[in-house]
């Protein structure tokens, strides 16, 4: 974490570094000299608060040179400013429109089910539709009788004849 210690490490390393420049020197292999006198099991930590140290002040020049940037950067089309970073790539999104994204993501998919659903309710009733005509005129055809009350026969194998042409 930032302790007390790493701070006051931090406040020294500061005054330092003020110091060669107020000198007009550039820091020479000096760092790299003292690397070797850490001690072995703790050498590994202070190599990445090195690391952590030379990423801020890369992040530092970055941010300066994205501020003129974002200064130059207008859109022709709406005539407004874009987010822009030191290698022209849109900046991270907050978190607010990281959640409206996500809302509506979540809305197109709700609303894509749900036509769906009605697509597949539609089919089903239209199956049902269809299986209750076929059934009511196969029952017309079936109990059809003569005019003595029998069943009439002929109109029966007329359908079972029907049935067998469809099938094959």
């Amino acid at each position: 974490g930032q302790g007390f210690a790493f701070r006051r490490k931090q406040k020294i390393e500061r005054q330092y570094r003020r110091l060669l420049k107020k000198r007009r020197k550039v820091p020479s292999q000096q760092d790299d000299q003292f690397t070797d006198t850490y001690p072995e099991h703790l050498k590994h930590l202070y190599l990445a608060e090195e690391e952590m140290l030379k990423k801020r002040h890369r992040t530092r020049d970055d941010s300066v040179l994205s501020e003129e940037k974002l200064n130059e950067a207008v859109d022709p089309c709406t005539f407004s400013y874009r987010p822009v970073t030191s290698e022209g790539k849109i900046k991270k999104k907050t978190a607010n429109q990281k959640a409206i994204e996500e809302y509506e993501k979540i809305k197109a998919e709700r609303a894509r089910k749900k036509e769906e659903a009605e697509k597949r309710k539609q089919q089903r009733e239209e199956a049902q539709r269809l299986y209750k005509q076929k059934k009511m005129e196969a029952y017309k055809i079936l109990s059809k009788k003569t005019k003595k009350g029998q069943p009439n026969l002929n109109l029966q194998m007329e359908y079972l004849l029907q049935k067998i042409q469809q099938n094959t």
